[in-house]
């Protein structure tokens, strides 16, 4: 069944820094801070956060369908988009803003500094979601991080139809006030949080643990190396592990690749064990490459690479799915 993705579209501009931002930051000092730090590399990737979502579901043979504001630059992107199975008929198009720009540094322990110019991505409370969930015909809407007004917004339309949806708001937390945060979760079917943002999450709204969990119906909080964790209402405690790596090269992205394994897994009718296992995979192939689309998965790699992490039962029960 198709699913909605919203979020931000962008373009990404990485950077790697040959030090440590922490040998360079002084406790004493940061209220004054000013710092250029010289890099020895630069690539320009395709990026956002729905996007990536949606491009790794696409590759698991999932049926994304792409929402989000861009500018009239958006072409090149979306041409890229649909020939990789990404459905783009619903995606705004700005007719004075610039598609929005991430520039990252990440240094050598993989810590990142980076900015977000949201450019068209300001006008995303024009986009309907009710008007693109009947005319795709999707079964899912996952509500990530972009405008925080549309994102709220986005939320309120799926509870006034009724559509099951899943909130991502990841780096939005941080500007989001605690009104705005429990708009965003209230009714969710998912939320997505790493383990810092869970903690934000809680202070921002004065929320509790257990107060958060009544709202929505499944919480996926991912760990970093320490793996993800799932808890629910009705779900017993599920922790997974990260899946096995064989370089690290760029963490940027990491966590879309695991939402778009996760919940392609879901569609497909997974448990959360192997959902979360999925998920871990495709983050992990995100890691060891560059740029945020720059992976492809093929059906046998991708199997033995599952059992290698996670035993020979997880690859059987998940190959007859992959295209």
């Amino acid at each position: 069944m198709p699913v909605l993705v919203a979020g931000s579209i962008a373009t990404d501009h990485l950077m790697h820094f040959p030090g440590k931002f922490s040998e360079q930051l002084l406790a004493d000092q940061l209220h004054k801070v000013s710092l250029s730090f010289l890099v020895d590399e630069l690539v320009v990737r395709r990026g956002g956060v729905a996007p990536n979502i949606c491009y790794g579901m696409a590759q698991l043979g999932g049926a994304p369908v792409l929402i989000g504001a861009v500018g009239q630059d958006f072409d090149e992107y979306r041409n890229w988009l649909t020939h990789h199975g990404v459905n783009c008929d619903f995606v705004y198009v700005s007719p004075k803003h610039h598609t929005a720009r991430f520039v990252c540094t990440t240094d050598e322990e993989m810590n990142q500094i980076g900015s977000f110019y949201a450019g068209a991505m300001g006008e995303a409370n024009r986009i309907s979601i009710a008007d693109a969930w009947k005319a795709a015909d999707a079964d899912l809407a996952v509500i990530s991080a972009y405008d925080p007004a549309a994102m709220v917004q986005h939320s309120a339309e799926c509870r006034e139809h009724g559509f099951r949806f899943a909130a991502d708001p990841s780096q939005q937390i941080a500007r989001m006030s605690g009104e705005q945060m429990r708009g965003l979760i209230e009714g969710a079917d998912l939320l997505f949080t790493n383990d810092y943002e869970k903690s934000l999450l809680e202070s921002k709204t004065g929320l509790a643990e257990a107060d958060i969990r009544a709202m929505v119906n499944v919480q996926v909080t991912t760990l970093g190396s320490k793996g993800v964790e799932i808890t629910g209402r009705e779900v017993e405690r599920v922790h997974v592990p990260v899946a096995k790596e064989r370089a690290k090269h760029d963490p940027t992205g990491v966590g879309d690749a695991f939402r778009a394994g996760f919940l392609t897994a879901r569609e497909w009718g997974l448990s959360w064990e192997r959902a979360a296992q999925v998920g871990s995979l495709l983050a992990t192939m995100v890691l060891e490459t560059v740029g945020t689309q720059e992976y492809s998965v093929e059906k046998d790699a991708f199997s033995a690479r599952l059992a290698e992490s996670y035993g020979d039962d997880c690859a059987a029960e998940v190959l007859p799915h992959l295209v």
